[in-house]
């Protein structure tokens, strides 16, 4: 448990705090607390209140040699042959010897340092009154803000701001942008190919360099040190309250960035006072009526706003015209719930750059006309709009937005101002989707959009709404004078119903830069362009075209053609003409195809003889209903590095090459096996092969058919962690050798899952004796109407559409057989 962080500020409130660690005085006999701070006052609260004795331990710092390497990392990040820098590197062995092992002061001192690799600077920040000789707490935040000193101006601001956001707050890099840009923080590019968001984007990217952020999957965090120095420089401009009762009693005159989240009406009332803001970011969640009135005063008030995020409560319905007022504001994000319109005045706000609306209820569709002020497209300087779905179709006269960079998907019609025309001079448009292409009359109407002329497009959806196939040359002009930009990243296609493709596709040169493709629903293609000579190709998705014979077919009489030289993930569904990977006659050389992808996923192509050469780096197969008799992995590799391997309903299968190839799968680490109705082989195990310690080391195994647990290699699995049986409507109970199976992993399986069993009336009795065993779920099991006895390491039970009869025995209050599994913690029973 981590209190630490969460005291710190609020130590001095031991009455409060006492209510919430009570619970805690109460473990069973020999349960352990641990607490990680740094304050031992903390601790020390915590042993007062549960009348415990504590015991410290201290973590010591990082040995000094590994404290060099890691300030070394982050000091020539991005330099090559850093050991050219002796005397920088001598003068960090320097440095570190004052930083007492500190791994986040070895990270933020090496972002100082990297800043410049001129030795002049490098002692500067050696000889800094900054760095003491002895570490404690207070020379941390000495180091911390040493590196904000060292940030230059523009940076300094971006980093301050931040410290209104809450502690662990998750930052999105792209929006956070935003308001830098809305609260003028982002210098101008000198160079117009750069946007502002580009630059602000790099700010973004120097500060996560420089360890004020870290990375935590697609959103960042910082440090809690770094939030602390945050508020820390920013004290004069920032504020922060997180208290229902009251607001500081001291707030200073220069306060520019406010933020709060309260459920006391009387704290948002009082912001008005603040009339020099330039940002504030409100959380209230109480009454409606309230915060319309709070918001009316704030909006006549606090004129100066460029930035406004509100998170309204669930029954905010509207907000209040007067935000008219806020003739400044640049940034508008309302997070609410069921908003039935935007205020009409918001189209007075001629600065707005970004407006965000989240709603959980999207607006029907006669609705969506109203939602936005039918003045929305005066906002000439809007460049991002992210609003409810078909909300962005409304706005008649959209073209008018010249500075918009993404349109997702508008909606065409035939009539004025929803017309493709309107795209025309929206020439900064980064994403465009476009739909109801139907709609457009003729070539030279498709011609009036200029895309060609977009010269940040990266991202392009072209979609028609039907398959109606009766306008096929009209839908082949309509998409050969839908020519994108040679910029362009990422392209889809949707429901395209023309006999060919377009002739710009039919040219590398038009589309040489793309790297993602997405082809659904073009029905009457029966050839596909020559994407394999795509040279930046990373993706391609074929999906209903069912005309395709052939996946490539343009060779150009070179014998050694290397197809699709960096496709990574290539999927391809319903193509129930495809034969071959090219046209026939025409051979590859082994490795010559995909020799660089890492995903494959086949489905519902009957025709398919069979399995390209399989790339070095494969990591993934899966196939879903495909005729073979037999997988055969074809492949130089040695070993295969395969670690996903799926086959879904495959009823003419009768032999997967699991055992013959065992010794080149070391890598396969999941497994599914679905609907293979004649499996009768996973290949030819030999005992040699288990003297030689070669076994599948599976950890996540789906099958629909137990049988296969007693084929081999399957048979002799031991490290196997997660069982997934599923989809079998025969399946009535378990064998005695399936019994003893489970058995053999009883000290490694952790996570068990039955699921879709039609007809299971019983459970294996061996599940009592899977000592590892921790989460156990039972789904739409129909026939089950008992358990076994359970292991006790058991710690989650999810029962859910069995019989009436075994929810009526383990429901919680009178259930005959709920003694049973009383032991688990965590027990979830639905009928």
């Amino acid at each position: 448990m981590t209190f630490g962080r969460m005291m710190r500020s609020r130590i001095k409130d031991k009455s409060k705090w006492e209510k919430v660690l009570i619970p805690l005085a109460y473990g069973s006999f020999g349960s352990k607390i641990l607490v990680t701070t740094r304050m031992d006052s903390v601790a020390l609260m915590i042993a007062k209140v549960i009348k415990k004795s504590k015991e410290k331990f201290k973590l010591e710092g990082l040995e000094e040699d590994q404290c060099l390497k890691l300030l070394n990392s982050h000091a020539f990040a991005d330099v090559e042959n850093s050991n050219d820098y002796k005397r920088l590197r001598s003068i960090a062995g320097e440095i570190v010897k004052k930083l007492s092992g500190s791994p986040l002061a070895a990270k933020v001192i090496g972002g100082v340092l990297n800043s410049s690799l001129d030795e002049r600077h490098w002692t500067k920040v050696l000889y800094s009154d900054f760095v003491s000789p002895k570490l404690g707490q207070d020379d941390i935040f000495l180091i911390l803000r040493l590196s904000y000193m060292f940030l230059p101006k523009h940076l300094q601001n971006c980093f301050t701001f931040c410290s209104i956001f809450q502690e662990d707050y998750r930052f999105d890099k792209d929006d956070l942008v935003r308001m830098w840009i809305a609260l003028d923080f982002i210098q101008q590019p000198h160079d117009q190919e750069w946007t502002m968001e580009d630059i602000g984007g790099r700010y973004f990217d120097v500060l996560v360099k420089k360890s004020f952020f870290d990375k935590f999957g697609r959103y960042y965090k910082m440090h809690d040190l770094i939030h602390e120095l945050a508020q820390s420089v920013s004290i004069h401009e920032c504020l922060r309250v997180e208290d229902d009762t009251k607001l500081p009693s001291i707030i200073p005159k220069t306060l520019r960035h406010l933020s709060i989240e309260t459920t006391n009406p009387e704290i948002i009332k009082k912001i008005g006072q603040f009339k020099c803001l330039h940002s504030l970011i409100l959380f209230y969640r109480t009454s409606n009526q309230d915060l319309c009135n709070a918001l009316t005063e704030i909006f006549k008030a606090s004129r100066s706003l460029r930035l406004l995020y509100i998170k309204a409560p669930k029954d905010l319905e509207i907000i209040p015209e007067e935000i008219g007022n806020l003739i400044h504001l640049r940034y508008l994000n309302i997070d609410g719930y069921n908003l039935t319109m935007l205020p009409r005045s918001l189209s007075n706000l001629y600065h707005l750059q970004y407006m965000i609306d989240y709603i959980r209820g999207v607006p029907s569709q006669s609705k969506v006309d109203d939602f936005l002020p039918s003045g929305i497209n005066n906002l000439s300087n809007l460049r991002y709009v992210k609003l409810p779905k078909d909300c962005i179709s409304s706005i008649c006269g959209i073209g008018k937005l010249k500075s918009l960079q993404e349109l997702n998907m508008f909606d065409l019609r035939d009539e004025s101002g929803y017309r493709i025309g309107e795209l025309e001079n929206m020439n900064d448009l980064c994403k465009l989707g476009i739909n109801c292409l139907e709609n457009v009359k003729d070539a030279k109407e498709a011609c009036s959009a200029k895309l060609c002329a977009k010269r940040r497009l990266t991202d392009l959806t072209l979609c028609w709404s039907n398959t109606d196939s009766r306008n096929i040359d009209l839908y082949q002009n309509v998409l050969d004078n839908l020519q994108p930009p040679k910029c362009l990243r990422n392209l889809s296609i949707e429901r395209y119903m023309g006999a060919r493709s377009p002739i710009w596709m039919n040219d590398v040169n038009p589309i040489f830069n793309i790297e993602k493709i997405e082809l659904t629903d073009c029905m009457e293609c029966g050839t596909l362009p020559p994407f394999g000579q795509l040279p930046f190709l990373k993706s391609l998705t074929l999906s209903k075209m069912p005309k395709v014979k052939w996946l490539e077919s343009k060779f150009n009489g070179n014998d050694k053609y290397h197809a699709f030289p960096l496709l990574e993930v290539l999927h391809i569904t319903k193509l129930k003409a495809l034969e071959d990977w090219f046209e026939a006659g025409v051979p590859a050389e082994d490795g010559c195809l995909f020799p660089c992808l890492i995903q494959l996923r086949l489905h519902n192509c009957p025709k398919l003889k069979d399995l390209p050469f399989l790339s070095s780096k494969l990591k993934t197969l899966k196939i879903y209903k495909i005729g073979w008799k037999n997988l055969n992995f074809c492949s130089n590799s040695n070993p295969i590095p395969l670690e996903t391997l799926a086959v879904f309903h495959c009823p003419n299968i009768t032999s997967l090459p699991l055992a013959d190839e065992i010794a080149r799968l070391a890598g396969l680490r999941d497994l599914t096996i679905i609907k293979c109705t004649n499996l009768i082989s996973l290949g030819r195990y030999r005992e040699v092969e288990t003297s030689n310690n070669c076994h599948l080391m599976l950890s996540d195994l789906s099958i629909s058919d137990p049988s296969v647990l007693l084929m081999e290699p399957l048979r002799s699995i031991a490290s196997l962690k997660k069982l997934s049986i599923w989809s079998n409507e025969e399946l009535v109970s378990f064998r005695n050798e399936s019994e003893e199976w489970f058995l053999k992993v009883s000290s490694s399986l952790s996570q068990l899952n039955f699921s879709f069993l039609k007809s299971l009336e019983s459970l294996p009795s061996s599940l009592e004796s899977l000592s590892s065993l921790e989460d156990l779920s039972i789904d739409e099991a129909p026939m089950l109407r008992e358990l076994p006895n359970l292991p006790p390491s058991l710690e989650s039970l999810y029962i859910s559409s069995c019989h009436p009869e075994l929810e009526e025995r383990y429901r919680e209050n009178g259930g005959s057989d709920r003694h049973k599994i009383a032991h688990i913690p965590h027990i979830d029973i639905h009928p």
